[in-house]
């Protein structure tokens, strides 16, 4: 699954969130999210299996903990696409001062 298949996901947008606060377990994952153990697993899983998270054992807990190299490369390919956003918005910007300045 690609990252931005991964990332279309609510749910999976929100632990994400939530792990970037700190590393949780999943115990902790479902009390802040509400939704059933079995559910926060399968999403785990993904996030897991497309390098999004990590899991380390803590005795009878799993804790998770955001990577960061998935991101990097979302953000190495959003790039082009900020700059464009930023060239836009500061010609509209631009347009709407010289419009202003005209009243």
């Amino acid at each position: 699954m690609d990252a931005f298949s991964v990332l279309a996901d609510s749910t999976r947008r929100q632990i994400l969130t939530e792990l970037r606060r700190s590393a949780c377990s999943v115990n902790q994952l479902v009390n802040a999210l509400a939704i059933s153990q079995p559910a926060m697993s399968k999403h785990l899983k993904v996030l897991r299996d497309a390098g999004f998270v990590s899991r380390r054992g803590s005795a009878q807990q799993r804790i998770y903990r955001l990577e960061m190299k998935p991101l990097q490369t979302v953000d190495t390919w959003l790039s082009p696409y900020r700059r464009l956003w930023t060239r836009h918005l500061d010609a509209l910007e631009r347009h709407l001062n010289a419009k202003e300045q005209r009243k």
